[in-house]
């Protein structure tokens, strides 16, 4: 057993050696979202405090008895951090055991965000998405752009990537690692360039309520399916009626927010019944369809399990 003392911490190398893959990561995410409605998973909605100087200070919580861990991510996004070096967001998830409370490991949470996030997504494009989807685009081209690139090219047959970002530098790294999978990059001067004709949108920008929105939903083709994984901000909230379906990570998080993410009468259900059949996913193939997210605790607690479980089976020095 592992004692308190000895708390073991799994840094992003650590974790990036395990080499966990796409398939673990939705299967897991997928257990604990049954886990929700057979009343073995548990699932807080996030909380969020917003000083006045533009950080964003969250925290998130979820259990479950199978398996028996219990994850607390804390998180600080600050844009200031670039003057000092730093990334834009830091963040640590502490694990426990969800019978006895007793520490397990402190992990690195800035690659649980990456990979669970871009587990999220992935979750709700095998529903939303077409099979056959070949061209993505990317507004924002940071970490969660890797991330995604990565998940959604182990489920699609992804054949093209197109960039759009503030910077150049980013959009160029981002356009490099897709040349390297053997794709087609192309680096796009505006966003209707990169979406227009996309089977796949993925939007992270760098949080920010002030961000002027700059995305039209009517630019994207019959058949799109979009991911908005920055709140839908960059996203002009009068053409999100131009999705047949929308989806959001949890209704009932949602619920006890002070602004929706999008209209809820334009919601057609959570993740949660998307995975149960509860809610539909895509019906026709000319469908536009959207997953619209805040971050759901869950997903942090499936990563850290899949790590943890990962450490725990490692051989002893």
């Amino acid at each position: 057993m592992i004692k308190p003392e000895s708390l073991p911490y799994l840094s992003r190398t650590d974790l990036e050696s395990m080499s966990i893959s796409t398939d673990e990561v939705i299967s897991t995410i997928e257990h604990l979202i049954q886990g929700l409605v057979e009343s073995r998973t548990w699932n807080a909605p996030k909380a969020v405090i917003t000083p006045p100087d533009g950080r964003y200070m969250m925290a998130t919580l979820s259990a479950s008895d199978d398996p028996p861990y219990l994850a607390v991510k804390s998180l600080v996004l600050n844009p200031k951090n670039k003057d000092k070096g730093l990334s834009d967001i830091n963040s640590l998830v502490t694990l426990l055991d969800s019978e006895t409370g007793v520490p397990l490991a402190v992990i690195d949470g800035n690659w649980i965000t990456a990979i669970r996030t871009a587990g999220l997504s992935a979750v709700a494009a095998k529903r939303l998405a077409r099979d056959d989807s070949s061209v993505i685009a990317f507004i924002g081209c940071g970490v969660q752009a890797h991330s995604h690139l990565q998940a959604f090219s182990d489920l699609f047959p992804l054949t093209e990537l197109r960039a759009f970002n503030r910077g150049r530098e980013n959009r160029d790294i981002l356009c490099r690692t897709a040349e390297s999978k053997g794709l087609v990059a192309i680096a796009c001067d505006s966003a209707e360039e990169a979406v227009s004709g996309a089977d796949l949108i993925i939007s992270s920008i760098t949080l920010s309520h002030t961000v002027t929105p700059f995305i039209d939903a009517a630019w994207l083709k019959p058949g799109a399916f979009a991911s908005l994984v920055d709140l839908g901000i960059p996203w002009f909230d009068d053409s999100m009626v131009a999705f047949d379906r929308i989806i959001i990570d949890d209704l009932e998080q949602e619920s006890k927010m002070d602004k929706p993410l999008v209209a809820l009468s334009l919601v057609t259900g959570d993740l949660t019944g998307l995975v149960t059949s509860a809610a539909d996913g895509r019906l026709a193939p000319a469908e536009k369809t959207a997953f619209v997210f805040r971050g759901f605790a869950l997903g942090d607690l499936a990563l850290a399990a899949l790590a943890f479980q990962n450490y725990s089976q490692q051989p002893e020095a």
